[in-house]
Protein backbone atom coordinates (compact mmCIF):
# COMPACT_ATOMS: atom_id res chain seq x y z
CA UNK A 1 0.00 0.00 0.00
CA UNK A 2 2.68 2.72 0.80
CA UNK A 3 4.60 1.89 -3.44
CA UNK A 4 1.54 3.27 -4.43
CA UNK A 5 1.05 6.34 -2.24
CA UNK A 6 4.58 7.41 -2.74
CA UNK A 7 3.88 7.13 -6.49
CA UNK A 8 0.86 9.10 -5.73
CA UNK A 9 2.88 11.74 -3.95
CA UNK A 10 5.48 12.04 -6.96
CA UNK A 11 2.85 12.14 -9.23
CA UNK A 12 1.78 15.71 -7.32
CA UNK A 13 4.66 16.91 -7.35
CA UNK A 14 5.05 16.66 -11.09
CA UNK A 15 1.57 18.16 -11.70
CA UNK A 16 2.90 21.12 -9.54
CA UNK A 17 5.56 21.31 -11.47
CA UNK A 18 3.47 21.31 -14.60
CA UNK A 19 1.79 24.25 -13.11
CA UNK A 20 4.94 26.24 -12.51
CA UNK A 21 7.17 25.55 -15.64
CA UNK A 22 6.93 27.86 -18.03
CA UNK A 23 6.90 25.68 -21.21
CA UNK A 24 5.97 21.93 -21.65
CA UNK A 25 3.11 21.71 -19.31
CA UNK A 26 1.46 18.73 -21.30
CA UNK A 27 4.56 16.72 -20.87
CA UNK A 28 5.42 17.02 -17.52
CA UNK A 29 1.69 15.93 -16.66
CA UNK A 30 2.07 12.91 -19.14
CA UNK A 31 5.27 12.05 -17.37
CA UNK A 32 3.28 12.24 -13.76
CA UNK A 33 1.15 9.97 -15.70
CA UNK A 34 3.95 7.20 -15.52
CA UNK A 35 3.51 6.64 -12.21
CA UNK A 36 0.03 5.32 -11.63
CA UNK A 37 1.49 3.03 -14.57
CA UNK A 38 4.17 1.94 -12.26
CA UNK A 39 1.41 1.47 -9.10
CA UNK A 40 0.13 -0.62 -11.96
CA UNK A 41 2.85 -2.90 -12.76
CA UNK A 42 3.74 -3.16 -9.43
CA UNK A 43 1.37 -3.76 -7.74
CA UNK A 44 -1.98 -4.43 -9.48
CA UNK A 45 -4.94 -2.21 -11.24
CA UNK A 46 -6.31 -1.40 -8.36
CA UNK A 47 -3.03 -0.06 -6.89
CA UNK A 48 -2.91 2.09 -9.95
CA UNK A 49 -6.66 3.42 -9.27
CA UNK A 50 -5.66 4.35 -5.91
CA UNK A 51 -2.35 6.01 -6.94
CA UNK A 52 -4.86 7.65 -9.58
CA UNK A 53 -7.31 8.69 -6.98
CA UNK A 54 -5.20 10.38 -4.64
CA UNK A 55 -2.70 12.22 -6.92
CA UNK A 56 -5.65 13.71 -8.30
CA UNK A 57 -7.66 15.05 -5.52
CA UNK A 58 -4.55 16.12 -3.74
CA UNK A 59 -3.83 17.77 -7.62
CA UNK A 60 -7.24 19.52 -7.76
CA UNK A 61 -6.60 21.07 -4.29
CA UNK A 62 -2.61 22.04 -4.13
CA UNK A 63 -1.98 22.44 -7.53
CA UNK A 64 -2.37 26.64 -9.04
CA UNK A 65 -2.81 25.70 -12.08
CA UNK A 66 -6.18 23.58 -12.27
CA UNK A 67 -6.02 22.67 -15.59
CA UNK A 68 -2.99 20.96 -15.55
CA UNK A 69 -4.43 18.91 -12.29
CA UNK A 70 -7.56 18.50 -14.52
CA UNK A 71 -5.41 17.06 -17.63
CA UNK A 72 -4.02 14.80 -15.17
CA UNK A 73 -7.03 13.52 -13.36
CA UNK A 74 -8.63 13.01 -16.47
CA UNK A 75 -6.55 11.83 -18.96
CA UNK A 76 -2.70 11.44 -18.21
CA UNK A 77 -3.27 9.97 -14.43
CA UNK A 78 -6.54 7.42 -15.87
CA UNK A 79 -4.93 5.90 -19.05
CA UNK A 80 -2.68 3.61 -17.50
CA UNK A 81 -5.56 1.97 -16.38
CA UNK A 82 -7.28 1.87 -19.92
CA UNK A 83 -4.65 0.97 -21.54
CA UNK A 84 -3.84 -1.73 -19.09
CA UNK A 85 -7.32 -3.10 -19.62
CA UNK A 86 -7.50 -2.27 -23.18
CA UNK A 87 -4.57 -4.48 -24.00
CA UNK A 88 -5.47 -7.13 -22.47
CA UNK A 89 -7.85 -8.62 -24.82
CA UNK A 90 -4.77 -8.81 -27.28
CA UNK A 91 -6.45 -7.51 -30.37
CA UNK A 92 -4.98 -4.32 -31.92
CA UNK A 93 -8.22 -3.32 -33.48
CA UNK A 94 -10.10 -3.36 -30.17
CA UNK A 95 -7.27 -1.78 -28.25
CA UNK A 96 -6.76 1.21 -30.56
CA UNK A 97 -10.22 1.76 -30.70
CA UNK A 98 -10.96 1.90 -26.94
CA UNK A 99 -7.69 3.73 -26.58
CA UNK A 100 -9.14 6.34 -29.44
CA UNK A 101 -12.11 6.46 -27.95
CA UNK A 102 -11.29 7.50 -24.11
CA UNK A 103 -8.99 9.55 -25.62
CA UNK A 104 -11.47 11.41 -27.45
CA UNK A 105 -14.42 11.59 -24.74
CA UNK A 106 -11.81 13.19 -22.68
CA UNK A 107 -10.28 15.32 -24.97
CA UNK A 108 -14.10 16.84 -25.78
CA UNK A 109 -14.87 17.31 -22.46
CA UNK A 110 -11.38 19.01 -21.68
CA UNK A 111 -11.92 21.05 -24.57
CA UNK A 112 -15.45 21.70 -23.58
CA UNK A 113 -14.57 22.56 -19.95
CA UNK A 114 -11.67 24.43 -20.26
CA UNK A 115 -11.41 25.51 -24.31
CA UNK A 116 -9.27 29.40 -22.99
CA UNK A 117 -6.87 26.74 -20.65
CA UNK A 118 -6.53 24.19 -23.42
CA UNK A 119 -6.12 26.64 -26.24
CA UNK A 120 -3.61 28.97 -24.44
CA UNK A 121 -1.29 25.78 -24.09
CA UNK A 122 -1.70 25.08 -27.65
CA UNK A 123 0.25 25.94 -30.62
CA UNK A 124 -1.64 28.86 -32.75
CA UNK A 125 -1.96 26.99 -35.88
CA UNK A 126 -4.07 24.42 -34.20
CA UNK A 127 -6.40 26.86 -31.95
CA UNK A 128 -8.52 28.03 -34.89
CA UNK A 129 -10.04 25.15 -36.61
CA UNK A 130 -11.18 21.82 -34.92
CA UNK A 131 -10.84 19.87 -38.37
CA UNK A 132 -7.17 20.63 -37.84
CA UNK A 133 -7.27 20.58 -33.46
CA UNK A 134 -8.66 17.05 -33.72
CA UNK A 135 -6.26 15.02 -36.09
CA UNK A 136 -2.96 16.09 -35.16
CA UNK A 137 -4.25 15.64 -30.86
CA UNK A 138 -4.68 11.76 -32.23
CA UNK A 139 -1.84 12.03 -34.00
CA UNK A 140 0.31 12.95 -31.44
CA UNK A 141 -2.10 10.79 -28.66
CA UNK A 142 -0.97 7.64 -30.63
CA UNK A 143 2.93 8.47 -30.46
CA UNK A 144 2.47 8.59 -27.26
CA UNK A 145 0.98 5.85 -26.49
CA UNK A 146 3.69 3.82 -28.38
CA UNK A 147 6.25 6.31 -26.48
CA UNK A 148 4.15 5.16 -22.85
CA UNK A 149 4.41 1.65 -24.14
CA UNK A 150 8.20 1.97 -24.48
CA UNK A 151 8.69 3.46 -21.01
CA UNK A 152 6.71 0.53 -19.73
CA UNK A 153 9.03 -2.04 -20.83
CA UNK A 154 11.87 -0.23 -19.66
CA UNK A 155 10.39 0.41 -16.20
CA UNK A 156 9.65 -3.30 -15.96
CA UNK A 157 13.10 -4.31 -17.64
CA UNK A 158 15.69 -1.76 -15.50
CA UNK A 159 13.48 -0.70 -12.87
CA UNK A 160 11.38 -3.10 -11.31
CA UNK A 161 13.75 -5.41 -10.15
CA UNK A 162 15.55 -2.83 -8.67
CA UNK A 163 12.58 -2.17 -6.50
CA UNK A 164 11.49 -5.49 -5.82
Amino acid sequence: MAYPAILGALAVVLVYLACVAPTGRWGVVAAAGLLPAAAVISVGLKAGFLCWAGASILSLLLAPDKFCALLFAALFGLYPMVKSVAEKPRKRLLEYAVKLGFFNVVFTALYLAMMGAMLATLPEVLTGSLWALYPAANFVFVLYDYGFSKLIALYISRVQRAVH
